[in-house]
C-alpha cells in the first residue's frame, strides 16, 4: 500500500491504539496534519495554548489511563517547547512519544530556519530518542518508539521526522501490535526466597509503596502483602492511591511532608519493604540516618535504581505486580499485634486528618479547601497539581482510594504542569470529576492552557489557592533564610475571575469557606469548566516538615516550633 510519510505516522498511531493526540502544527509538520485531517474521524487532536501544555496533556493523558501519551510539535522553537514535558514524565516514568517534524535532510546541519538538534537535547531525558532521515525506516521507529515507552519501567521517546521523509511516498505494510508483556526476566527465585526469609524473621516491619506500585497496577497484591505479614503501609508522592488512604493500615505520605507516624514508624522498623520506589532525596532526608536499624528489600523494575540511594539487603528486580504475585505464597501468615499497636498510637498521637490539625479557628485555609474537595467528591476525583505548598496539602488531605487518581510532577517538580495535565485527564476520563489544585505563582504560568479546556468544553475544576507568595519558597525562606524573602511576594492587581471570564470559564472568588463550600457545589454541577480563586493568608504552611538533610525522624510542625 503507497502512502506518504506523514500517512504512515498517522496509520501507525492507529495501529497502536492511539485516540488523542496533542499538539500544536508549524511549517515542517504541515504534512502530518494534512495526514491528521484526512483521519479526523479515528484520531482526535486537542489543540493546545502552547507545546509544553501538549507535552503535559499528554502526560496527564497517559497518567491516568496507563495508556502511551502522544503530542506532536513542530521543529525548532516548537520542539524545544516540548522539553520539560518530556522531563517531567522522564522523572516520572510517564509513557510518552513525542513526535517532532524537522528540516529536510539537505537542510540539516545548516542552520537552517527553525532548525534545532531536538534529538540531541533530548537524549539525557527520554529512554530512546530517533531521527528518522529515510522514508523505508519510518514506520518501524514508530512502532519500536511505543514498544520502548511502555516496556519495563516506563518513559518519553522522541521521533524526530525529517519533512521530505513527511513528504516522501513509502509502501506502508500493516502489522499486528503484540500486547506489552511485564518484565519478569530478572526475577530470581533465590531472590524470592531471600524476601520471604527477612519477612519470617521481621518484628517490625514496615511497606513503602512507590509509584511503581501504580504503574504496575499491583494495588490488590499490595493490600494482600500487608494482611499477610501484619505491616503498616505508608507511600510517596508517587505512589498515591496504590493502597487506600481509608486503608487500616496506612499511615500517610513518607518523607519531607510526611506524617510524623509514618517517619517516626519507619525510623523504627526492623524491616522496611520499599516496592517501585527510587529512594529520593525528599524520601530519605539524611540518607545515613534513614531506617538505620532496618534490613531493607528493594522490588523495582529498574535495576539501575538498586543501591543507587540506598543499600539494600535483598533486592529483586522485576515487574511489582508479578514480583508480588510470586512472593506473597512464599510466606506465611504473620502477626505482630505489639508493632501494629505501638503504629495505632502514633497514628492517634500525631494525627494527620484535616479537623485534628485545623487551627485556623474557622477560617479558609489550603488544607479546608482540600479536605471539603475529597468530602464532596466523596474520594473519586481525578485530581492533578501544580508543584507548591497546594500540592503537598492535595497529597496530605484528599484520601485517595485508587491508583491513577492523582496526577502531580513529582520528581522534577514542574510549576505549571497541572492544568496541562488535568486536560490530558480529562480527555481520558469523560464523565470523571477533574480537579486541579494550583497556586497562583503556577497559575500564572499556564493560565493559557484554560482557554485548550473551554475550546474542547471540558468541566475541569480549576481552584487557584492565592496566597499572593510563592508560598513554598517563602516557607523555606521564614525557616531556613532568616525571612529574607527575596522575590517570593507576588502580590499584584490581576483579577483571576475576570481573567478566568475572558477565556470563556465560569469563575468565582472564595474569601470564606461559605463562599468556597457554595462555589464549589456550583462547578461540580457545571458541564464547563470552572475557576474558583480561595484567597488565604500567606502565612499559612505545610507541615509536619523535614528540614533538608536532617533524618526524616526529626519531623517537627508548628506545635514544635512553639516549644523552641
Amino acid at each position: 500500500m503507497q502512502m506518504t510519510g506523514a500517512q504512515v505516522i498517522i496509520q501507525c498511531l492507529l495501529e497502536q491504539g492511539v485516540d488523542t493526540v496533542f499538539g500544536y502544527p508549524g511549517g515542517a509538520i504541515l504534512n502530518v496534519y494534512d495526514a491528521l485531517y484526512e483521519r479526523r474521524d479515528e484520531i482526535k487532536h486537542i489543540l493546545t495554548s502552547h507545546e509544553q501544555g501538549a507535552s503535559h496533556a499528554a502526560d496527564g493523558y497517559a497518567r491516568s489511563t496507563g495508556r502511551v501519551g502522544v503530542c506532536f510539535a513542530t521543529s525548532g522553537p516548537g520542539a524545544t517547547n516540548l522539553v520539560t514535558g518530556i522531563a517531567t514524565a522522564f522523572m516520572d516514568s510517564v509513557p510518552l512519544v513525542a513526535i517532532t517534524c524537522n528540516v529536510g535532510v539537505s537542510l540539516l546541519g545548516k542552520d537552517s530556519f527553525q532548525e534545532v538538534d531536538i534529538a540531541g537535547i533530548t537524549t539525557p531525558i527520554t529512554k530512546h530518542n530517533f531521527i528518522v532521515k529515510e522514508a523505508d525506516k519510518l514506520a518501524d521507529t514508530i512502532r519500536r518508539a511505543f514498544e520502548i515507552a511502555r516496556r519495563g519501567r516506563p518513559g518519553p521517546v522522541l521521533v524526530d521526522v525529517t519533512k521530505d521523509v513527511t513528504a516522501a511516498k513509502i509502501t506502508y505494510s500493516p502489522k499486528k501490535i503484540a500486547p506489552a508483556v511485564r518484565s519478569t526476566d530478572n526475577i530470581r527465585e533465590e531472590d524470592l526466597k531471600r524476601a520471604a526469609h527477612l519477612i519470617a524473621r521481621a518484628k517490625r516491619p514496615y511497606i513503602f509503596a512507590g509509584g511503581g506500585c501504580v504503574i504496575s497496577g499491583a494495588d490488590s497484591e499490595l493490600a494482600q502483602l500487608a494482611d499477610k505479614i501484619d505491616s503498616p503501609i505508608c507511600d510517596s508522592l508517587m505512589g498515591k492511591g496504590a493502597y487506600a488512604a481509608s486503608g487500616p493500615r496506612y499511615t500517610g505520605m513518607l518523607g519531607m511532608h510526611g506524617t510524623k507516624a509514618s517517619n517516626l514508624g519507619v525510623s523504627e522498623c526492623d524491616l522496611l519493604i520499599a516496592i517501585g520506589t527510587r529512594f529520593s532525596d525528599r524520601v530519605l532526608g539524611n540518607p545515613k540516618r534513614f531506617a538505620r536499624g532496618a534490613k531493607i528489600i528493594h522490588i523495582d523494575v529498574d535495576p539501575a535504581e538498586i543501591n543507587k540511594n540506598i543499600i539494600a539487603d535483598c533486592e529483586i528486580i522485576g515487574d511489582v505486580k508479578e514480583v508480588l504475585t510470586r512472593l506473597i505464597p512464599m510466606i506465611s501468615q504473620e502477626e505482630h499485634p505489639e508493632w501494629t499497636e505501638h503504629i495505632d498510637s502514633l497514628k492517634k498521637k500525631y494525627p494527620s486528618d484535616f479537623k485534628s490539625t485545623d487551627k485556623s479557628g474557622g477560617g479558609l485555609t489550603g488544607p479546608y479547601v482540600i479536605d471539603h474537595i475529597y468530602k464532596k467528591t466523596k474520594g473519586d476525583a481525578i485530581v492533578s497539581t501544580e508543584v507548591g505548598q497546594h500540592q503537598m496539602w492535595a497529597a496530605q488531605y484528599y484520601g485517595f482510594k485508587h491508583p491513577r487518581q492523582f496526577i502531580t510532577s513529582g520528581g522534577l517538580g514542574t510549576m505549571g504542569y497541572g492544568l496541562g495535565a488535568s486536560i490530558g485527564a480529562a480527555i481520558g476520563n469523560p464523565g470523571k470529576h477533574v480537579i486541579n489544585i494550583a497556586g497562583d505563582g503556577c497559575f500564572r504560568m499556564n493560565m493559557n492552557e484554560l482557554a485548550t479546556a473551554v475550546r474542547n468544553h471540558l468541566p475541569i475544576i480549576e481552584v487557584v489557592i492565592n496566597n499572593q507568595v510563592l508560598g513554598m519558597v517563602r516557607q523555606w525562606q521564614e525557616l531556613f533564610y532568616h525571612e529574607h524573602y527575596s522575590e517570593t511576594i507576588l502580590s499584584q492587581e490581576i483579577d483571576y475571575v475576570k481573567l478566568a471570564e475572558a477565556m470563556g470559564a465560569t469563575a468565582f472568588r472564595a474569601t470564606s469557606r461559605k463562599e468556597f463550600d457554595n462555589a464549589f457545589k456550583q462547578a461540580m454541577d457545571s458541564d464547563t469548566p470552572v475557576l474558583i480563586e480561595v484567597c488565604i493568608d500567606k502565612d499559612d504552611k505545610v507541615w509536619p516538615m523535614v528540614a533538608p538533610g536532617a533524618p526524616i525522624s526529626e519531623c517537627f510542625d508548628d506545635t514544635d516550633l512553639d516549644k523552641h
